[in-house]
């Protein structure tokens, strides 16, 4: 199990930031990842895997005037 903004979710070995972005439906273009309080770059996404009992945050970038 790993918890991605403070919600439980099921593991798998291999699994990815893109994979866990993909099943919560965080599609909002401009968002920032943690894993385990590490700021993960954007173009690593698909190649970044999430151990087993992480700490995922997924912050939306929001801007307004």
């Amino acid at each position: 199990m790993i918890t991605v903004n403070g919600d439980r979710m099921e593991w798998h070995d291999g699994m990815t930031v893109a994979e866990i972005l993909e099943i919560r439906n965080y599609i909002f273009r401009m968002i920032a990842v943690q894993v385990n309080g590490e700021l993960i770059k954007r173009g690593t996404y698909e190649q970044t895997s999430v151990p087993d009992e992480a700490d995922v945050q997924v912050i939306h970038m929001i801007s307004g005037g």
